[in-house]
């Protein structure tokens, strides 16, 4: 999947990936709505809402919908990375360090020594207006060097002391400075930033037999994308498909454009006449947490399940914690089971050991704010919150074709029975 690539080295951080989704939602006729003005929707109409520049929800109004519930797959776009603080320089003699702060829970030995750059949105003065430019550095301008082993035996990461990207052997006085020569921005004009460090390795297929995966951010734009594209090439009259990728996961989510907002359900409350209608759709609705899943480690196999372990290539991952922090149950699994059967798609099962506490996904949190039957999928992949992810080439389309599958399902609640 050429395409996966190209979309996994254009999305530097979670506000280029929206730009980039904008993209591929405008190309296939979609239609752009402002949560502040009043919508005006037809059946058969293709649409999409943004909060933040950072988070979006697409949705298609089947033609024949009559309150016969919502197909939603859910994702997530941030990934583990350094944010520029305000007061973003430090200076140690004639050199030029960035002040970060480490975003979610990245393995930190793995931003050393790999070609860096800046990508985020800095907000300028234009007269008496703020305005918001998305922004991304296309080169390798930082690095964060390593201490020599000579020099340094403690390796033990101190985020404040030994992750500042070196940006220059010339001193710059302040962020601003330094961010005029690097986007061209009028260093007067700039009011603040929500800027990023990321790392400009590429993704690339790597093996003997080429049937790796190995990318930046592979958790969790992998799903995301092929959870894109499986609904833009679905098509379902009989329900309305809802692609929902939202921001801050990797924090907790409970930010304005997080899983853990409103801005699901006030989408959704928007898409129907009244809070009644509404109940009775979700009631035939169905939520696809998608967002990946540990792979049994070659070199840590004890780190794994003994039963419920997951390979790379081997299918999609249905998802299970006894704790719900998973939102997978008897009912929903069975559910993604059979519209896998039905597509042909392989199928795996996770949990984590007994002894090991795992992350939470934002099916959990949605589904706090929107009651419907829910089931956690991901695909298997190792190194997960690393500077370079590793995972199975073909288990992508894997996820589109399970996606698609699920988007064109018309999936039913009455009483103890589902009908798909």
């Amino acid at each position: 999947m050429k395409d996966l690539l190209d979309f996994l080295n254009k999305s530097a951080n979670e506000y280029l990936a929206v730009s980039n989704i904008e993209e591929i939602l405008q190309n296939a006729g979609f239609t752009k709505l402002e949560a502040s003005k009043k919508w005006s929707l037809e059946k058969g109409g293709n649409y999409y809402v943004v909060k933040d520049q950072s988070s979006v929800i697409a949705f298609k109004m089947g033609l024949k919908f009559e309150n016969n519930g919502f197909n939603i797959v859910a994702s997530h776009l941030d990934s583990p990375c350094l944010k520029i603080k305000q007061n973003g320089i430090i200076c140690v003699k004639n050199s030029t360090m960035l002040n970060t702060e480490v975003y979610g829970g990245p393995i930190l030995a793995s931003w050393f020594d790999r070609p860096l750059s800046i990508a985020g949105r800095v907000v300028i003065k234009e007269g008496n207006k703020l305005v918001s430019k998305i922004v991304n550095k296309c080169e390798d301008i930082l690095v964060i060097p390593s201490a020599a082993i000579h020099l340094k035996k403690d390796v033990t990461t101190n985020p404040q002391k030994d992750l500042l990207p070196l940006a220059s052997l010339t001193k710059y006085e302040t962020v601003n400075d330094l961010l005029e020569q690097v986007f061209g921005i009028n260093k007067d004009s700039i009011v603040s930033f929500d800027l990023s460090v990321y790392n400009r390795d590429q993704a690339k297929f790597v093996g003997v037999n080429q049937e790796l995966l190995l990318s930046p951010r592979i958790d969790n734009l992998e799903c995301a994308y092929t959870s894109l594209k499986a609904f833009v090439e679905s098509n379902n009259e009989n329900k309305i498909n809802v692609y929902a990728a939202f921001n801050n996961e990797e924090v907790g989510s409970n930010t304005k454009q997080g899983a853990d907002s409103t801005f699901l359900s006030d989408v959704l409350r928007r898409l129907v006449k009244d809070d009644e209608e509404l109940n009775m759709m979700l009631a035939n609705s169905f939520l696809v947490s998608a967002d990946n899943a540990h792979a049994e480690h070659p070199n840590y196999m004890e780190l794994s399940d003994p039963t419920n372990r997951v390979s790379m290539n081997k299918g999609i991952v249905i998802k299970h914690n006894a704790n719900q922090r998973y939102t997978t149950d008897g009912i929903s699994g069975a559910v993604m089971m059979m519209i896998c059967d039905k597509a042909n798609v392989s199928y795996q099962h996770y949990t984590n050991r007994s002894d090991q506490r795992g992350g939470s996904t934002l099916g959990s949190i949605s589904s706090s704010h929107v009651s419907i039957a829910s089931v956690d999928i991901g695909l298997a992949q190792l190194a997960m919150h690393s500077a370079n992810e590793t995972a199975g080439r073909f288990d992508a389309n894997s996820m589109v074709e399970a996606l698609k599958a699920f988007y064109e399902s018309n999936i039913k609640f009455t009483d103890n029975e589902i009908e798909l």
